[in-house]
């Protein structure tokens, strides 16, 4: 017995031992990680030695339930180091995301020691050099994102081995060689991108095969020869294929037909169609079976489709110029409805729930039957699109594939908040980063939110598209896809989130890492951009018309760097059904900021943002979200502002804005000021 238990005892000191020494073999590989990613020690200073990675010691380190890292997530962080082998010391990892980064040097193939990796984003740097084979030896990769590099070399064969990947994308590199017939081979694969590359022969038609396969992007190459018949017919405007001028094929309309002479060429690269026959159109007559045409009859008919092709050219791309440019999706499932309100969580592809962050496979794919209120005007109707005279609008139109890529494909780890049933099923918002590192907040419309009259959804994204102002959110794009059943708004991201998590601020836990108190200049400052944003909304001028908030709160009320106050849903209930409009005044009335006459006229005016901003100034002053709303300044104005600023203030400030504050949230709309004569009086403050 007693030799046993120290058997037992033995085993666990042991176990123990190994265990500290994987933590000192991450921590090692940590610090080796972040020297070489940031050479200057200045983008990652928490990542130093005797810190604990999982205690949230490593800024974008996150650890699963044993205690080994399990993510390192430093997208947009300006790395310019490189990539080291050192990163396969943290055999753990499931996530890896340096995109939208400088990082420089080739990728390790000491990656492929990762054998849980399913997430690998090296976009968006510069990384040189080939794609090592060894990364076809990862069984668990779902998805792989190396575009925007300058990798050079040949698409490696053994990529055909990764079985579980879904999202491959190498677009805008330097790749040469053929594409690998073994990518035919990927059951779960949904989106193939290899465009704005060097690539050379034939689409290899076992991709034409694949499953799942959704969105196909060979743009850009040197292609040659015949495009699967199926795959067109299966893929429709999911495959794009343009400026590959020796690519042939029946059903695109951008391709010519293919002719003999497109039968293979012993002395073209045709590595993975031979044995393949093109569809040929065959010539008038169509005789000598059996024979090999002759050099005279093989030109002949090369003349006769050159000046078909000629004669029909102009007719061809009056045709099918605009359904290229707009590069339709037939089918998508619109969003549901749940419970009578509109759900913006798109249905996504058979498969999906393999990988919860997965993408939604429609990347790069805009439009297809249906709902296109971003259509470019057509028909001569004018108003019901954006037209070439429309430089702001036409300037902040994205794609789908770009806002996919910002929110890592609306990854639960980036949604910064999800508004449910009671609340209206209004969007979802969530964390992005373009390409160029910008940080911003995309939020998610579902097409049952949106008004359906394309004139007046028009109307309200342009005003959208025209506000711009420095205590305004910023729109920075916007995107449309029928496909999904949704449309995306970019904003810029403000970082400080809103004015309502400065209120109701505990003193005492602002040294535990809670929102600070706000200092008493910083609070007149917010006051004052509130009342200028509000005042240009008001205002009208020689690119948009006055405007009601109808919904300003502090929760609407955001916070950059600089506590510089923006509003935000500027123009929201253009864009919106009414009855949404209606729901999301609830909480808004809750909070006591729907001024009294709206429950009696059933309209917003000018004067109801003047009775919410005299709410938010009480706010301010007093440091709280519930405040009472009176007749009458209080005899003492020490009583209002907030205790924790402990008397640091200017009393006769505080009356002053006391005095405003009743003065817009006066019972009689016509007594209130305008928000012109509200900046004047703030300008003595």
């Amino acid at each position: 017995m007693a030799s046993a238990r120290l058997a037992a005892l033995a085993f666990l000191l042991l176990a123990l031992g190994a265990a500290r020494a994987a933590d000192e073999g991450e921590a090692r590989a940590l610090l080796a990680l972040g020297a070489a990613l940031d050479p200057t020690g200045r983008l990652l200073p928490s990542w130093a030695p005797g810190r604990d990675p999982c205690g949230g010691g490593f800024e974008g380190v996150a650890c699963d339930a044993r205690g080994a890292v399990a993510n390192v997530s430093l997208q947009g962080k300006g790395l310019a180091g490189t990539l080291p082998p050192a990163v396969a010391g943290l055999r753990a990892l499931t996530g890896l995301y340096l995109h939208y980064n400088a990082l420089r040097g080739g990728v390790p193939r000491e990656l492929a020691a990762l054998q849980g990796l399913t997430d690998l984003y090296l976009n968006v740097n510069n990384l040189s050099g080939p794609i090592p084979p060894e990364l076809g030896a990862m069984a668990s990769l779902q998805v792989v994102q190396l575009c925007y590099n300058q990798l050079t070399g040949s698409i490696p064969t053994q990529l055909g081995n990764l079985t579980r990947l879904t999202v491959l994308a190498l677009q805008s590199n330097r790749l040469s060689g053929a594409i690998p017939a073994s990518l035919g081979g990927l059951p779960l694969l949904a989106r193939l991108d290899l465009s704005f590359n060097n690539l050379f022969g034939s689409i290899p038609v076992r991709l034409a095969q694949l499953p799942r396969l959704v969105a196909l992007d060979v743009r850009n190459n040197s292609l040659t020869g015949s495009v699967p018949a199926e795959l067109a017919a299966r893929l429709q405007a999911g495959f794009q294929y343009g400026n590959n001028t020796d690519l042939c094929g029946a059903g695109l309309p951008a391709l010519r037909p293919c002719t003999p002479a497109d039968l293979i060429d012993p002395d073209r690269p045709q590595p993975f169609s031979a044995g393949i026959a093109p569809q040929v159109t065959a010539p008038d007559g169509g005789g000598g079976h059996g024979r090999a045409p002759s050099t005279k009859a093989l030109a002949a008919v090369v003349v006769v489709a050159v000046a078909l092709l000629a004669a029909t050219a102009a007719g061809l791309l009056a045709l099918s110029w605009r359904r290229w440019r707009m590069q339709r999706v037939a089918g998508g499932s619109p969003p549901t409805v749940a419970g009578g309100r509109c759900s913006t969580e798109a249905a996504t592809a058979k498969g999906s729930s393999a990988r919860k962050s997965a993408s939604s496979a429609l990347a790069s794919l805009e439009y297809s039957n249906a709902w296109d209120p971003l259509a470019d005007a057509r028909g001569g109707a004018a108003g019901l699109g954006f037209s070439s005279q429309d430089v702001l609008a036409q300037s902040l139109r994205i794609s789908t594939e770009e806002v996919e890529s910002a929110t890592r494909y609306f990854s639960e780890l980036n949604l910064l908040g999800r508004r449910g049933k009671k609340a209206g099923g209004l969007a979802a918002t969530y964390r992005g980063t373009l390409r160029d590192g910008t940080p911003v907040a995309v939020k998610r419309l579902g097409k049952t939110c949106c008004r359906q009259e394309e004139a007046e959804f028009l109307q309200g994204l342009k005003l959208l598209a025209e506000l711009r102002h420095d205590n305004v959110v910023a729109l920075r794009g916007f995107c449309c896809s029928r496909a999904r059943g949704e449309c995306f708004l970019v904003y810029d991201f403000v970082p400080n989130g809103s004015l309502s998590q400065f209120l109701d601020v505990d003193a005492d836990s602002t040294a535990g890492g809670g929102h600070r108190v706000l200092e008493w200049s910083t609070r007149i400052s917010i006051i004052k951009g509130i009342a200028r944003g509000i005042e240009y909304l008001h205002s009208a001028g020689p690119s948009k018309p006055a405007l009601v908030h109808q919904n300003i709160s502090a929760d609407k009320v955001l916070l950059d760097y600089t506590y510089r106050p923006l509003i935000s849903g500027c123009g929201l209930h253009k864009l919106l059904v009414d009855d949404l409009v209606f729901s999301t005044l609830k909480a808004s009335a809750a909070m006591g900021y729907l001024a009294p006459e709206y429950t009696t006229v059933g309209r917003f005016s000018e004067k109801s943002d003047v009775y919410a901003f005299g709410v938010i100034v009480l706010q301010v002053l007093a440091g709280k979200r519930k405040v009472a709303v009176a007749a009458q300044p209080p005899g003492d104005v020490g009583e209002l502002v907030d205790g924790n600023l402990q008397g640091s203030y200017s009393a006769a400030e505080a009356a002053k804005l006391a005095e405003i504050a009743v003065a817009c949230t006066g019972e009689d709309p016509d007594q209130r000021p305008t928000m012109a004569e509200l900046l004047q009086e703030l300008g003595t403050v």
